[in-house]
This record gives C-alpha cells, structure tokens and sequence, in this order.
C-alpha cells in the first residue's frame, strides 16, 4: 500500500537557504571588488585596448545586420536539434506515432528554411 506524502513548507527551507546565501555571496562580493579594487584613472587606463593591437579607427563604425541575422538563424536551428535528441533515444518506445509526429516537426522546419531562402535572409551582396 502506497501512501501519499505532503510535503510541508518546512521541506523548502534548504532551498530557500541556499538562494539566501547565493545572493548574499554575490553582494558581498560585488560590494568588496567595489571597495578594495583601485581607484585611480589615468588617460592609459581609459583607452580601449584590443587584445594586444594598436586601436584602429573608430570602434562604432556600423556594419551589416546580415551578420545577426545569420547568428541568429543558426542558433534557432541549432536549438531545434535539441529537441531531436529526445525522439531519437525513445524511437523504438514512440513507434509510428512518434515517427510522423517527427517528421510533423521536421516539415515545419523545411517550411521555415524555405521561407528563409525565399526572403534572401542568407544571401551575401
């Protein structure tokens, strides 16, 4: 016989304390690095500095937005693999159900690059 157990607020006092001093950790930390790290600015400290390299012309010059575009359209299929992972460890589990329900999925997505192609979203000019 299987009895049914309550859990009482009490039971999330661990996980309460443990957000408590999480917090408390990061605010003392931020509030020593302000306090102890130094202070004084020179002209030599407030240039930029690029790994090394001598600055070069002005750092907010614009460029493409085609750079985003394609970063974030990969990282929107690259997410979409994730959900793949599952479906192929329980593909004998989800049988033919499963499998049209993937291909579903993958539909969708050959829809969305279709549309991405359609809209030159990956053409270089």
């Amino acid at each position: 016989m299987l009895l049914a157990v309550q859990s009482t607020p009490l039971d999330f006092l661990p996980i309460a304390l443990m957000f408590v001093v999480a917090l408390g950790f990061v605010v003392i930390m931020l509030f020593l690095t302000h306090q102890l790290g130094p202070k004084k600015k020179s002209k030599v400290k407030l240039e930029t500095f690029e790994c090394g390299i001598e600055v070069q012309g002005n750092a907010r010059l614009p460029f493409s937005i085609k750079y985003f575009l394609v970063a974030i359209l990969f990282v929107l299929f690259d997410v979409e693999v994730i959900f793949m992972y599952p479906w192929a460890v329980n593909f004998k589990q989800l049988g033919l159900i499963g499998f049209v329900e993937m291909l579903t999925f993958v539909g969708f997505l050959l829809v969305g690059f279709y549309y991405i192609l359609k809209k030159g979203a990956l053409k270089w000019e």
